[in-house]
């Protein structure tokens, strides 16, 4: 769709940083033979191979979502099934995840025995066919949210295997991927509160202990992707990846030691922290210069819109966790254990996202977890059905635009001096 008028350079290994292809380490039973474990994201997908009698990743396979075509978040694809599409989603998705075990275990003379796949609940319909429209208005009910189960033949997937499971969503837009990092971060299994953000396309957020779990999604992940930031971009050579105040002004760090280009959703947090120590943005994220924008380097700059999108995003996250902490009947002291999930949110600089009001907790409580669906999904591969039934009989999904004063608390949290509980 574009014309080529002089030289131009394609770039294409954009998704290839290793934190989507984690190697946490997690207790497990030996078994015999070989699973997948699939992260079926809305942006990206990972596969890894892994040999269930040592729990060793022999293979790791990434890839773009092909869906990307049709919209980059999740609404966008659901009105193009809508359009006519739903058939074409879920043929290109089943391919690429067909080709990608084809590569996991090229030159290797063995079989898969199971295959464990996760995403969120979009995902999860697009790839099993099941009739998306549900969660295209309101209440955004779906009736068909348990775990499907498939053969290579159904799928045409040119492999030996028939074992094939898509794990059950919890609701709505919370779906296995998250059930799969409730799994990994063992929050079920203990007595004391522990906090899940998952921050991706979407943000998801879990709180709860073994006794009780509450879960919500919000609408906050694009801007801390780019979409709707002025010069925003994904995680890619020319973003601006942190910023750090200096006495020559701000530094910024830019991804492959270019010029800068964009500015990335680490990098957004560190420029807004950076910008409120400094007094150059007031409370209500106001540029107290009056300008309309703020430069960051001599290429990118951000705007009163750009400052304003965040101010949505991060309100966002801490009206959810503010709402489900009150529904669980605590407070944010009573909370133990923070996890940060997601690509993204492995590169966040804690202390600076803290600044914002996000996320109001201690910094000693935080802790990074990683790619926590496919942790969740190779943990799934050692045992059976009964651990994520175990899951769900305990977790409730909570619509949080449902509850009577969302907006106030949303709106009390876009300001910088606000708490967020």
């Amino acid at each position: 769709m574009s014309r080529a008028e002089g030289d131009l350079v394609l770039e294409v290994g954009q998704y290839e940083a290793m934190i989507q292809a984690d190697d946490t380490l997690f207790s497990f039973e030996s078994r015999r033979g070989y699973g997948v474990a699939v992260d079926l994201g809305t942006t990206s997908l990972v596969a890894q191979l892994v040999d269930l009698s040592t729990a060793k990743v022999l293979a790791v396979e990434t890839a773009l979502n092909p869906q990307r075509r049709w919209g980059s978040d999740l609404i966008s694809r659901l009105e193009s099934a809508m359009a006519g599409n739903e058939r074409m989603l879920t043929r290109l998705i089943r391919e690429e995840i067909g080709a990608m075990l084809l590569k996991l275990i090229s030159g290797r003379e063995i079989s898969i025995d199971r295959i464990v796949i996760v995403g969120n609940t979009v995902m999860q319909h697009f790839f099993a066919g099941s009739d998306s429209r549900p969660l295209s208005f309101y209440p955004f009910e779906s009736p068909d949210l348990g775990a499907k189960q498939f053969r290579a033949l159904e799928l045409e997937w040119n492999i030996d295997c028939n074992r094939i499971s898509f794990y059950p969503s919890i609701g709505s837009f919370v779906g296995s991927d998250i059930l799969a990092g409730i799994h990994a971060t063992g929050m079920r299994r203990r007595k004391e509160f522990s906090l899940l953000v998952d921050l991706g396309t979407n943000g998801e957020i879990v709180v709860g202990n073994s006794e009780k779990l509450l879960c919500a999604s919000t609408a906050a992940g694009p801007a801390f992707e780019g979409a709707k930031i002025s010069m925003g971009m994904l995680a890619t050579t020319g973003a601006i990846s942190s910023v750090a105040d200096s006495m020559k002004g701000m530094l910024c760090s830019v991804i492959g030691n270019v010029p800068a280009s964009g500015i990335c959703g680490s990098g957004l947090i560190d420029a807004v922290a950076v910008l409120l120590d400094r007094g150059e943005l007031g409370d209500f994220g106001e540029i107290i210069s009056g300008d309309a924008e703020i430069e960051l380097t001599e290429e990118v700059t951000l705007t009163a819109k750009d400052i304003q999108e965040f101010q949505l995003a991060k309100a966002a996250i801490a009206a959810g966790i503010s709402i489900l902490l009150r529904k669980m009947k605590i407070t944010s002291e009573e909370v133990s254990h923070i996890y940060i999930a997601g690509a993204f949110g492995n590169y966040i600089n804690l202390e600076k996202m803290v600044r914002t009001g996000m996320m109001d907790f201690p910094l000693d409580r935080f802790r990074k977890l990683g790619n926590s669906a496919l942790i969740g999904a190779k943990m799934f591969l050692f045992s059976e059905m009964d651990v994520p039934e175990e899951i769900l009989a305990i977790t409730t999904h909570v619509n949080l635009e449902s509850e009577q004063d969302f907006q106030d608390i949303f709106v009390n949290n876009l300001s910088f001096t606000q708490p967020s509980s």
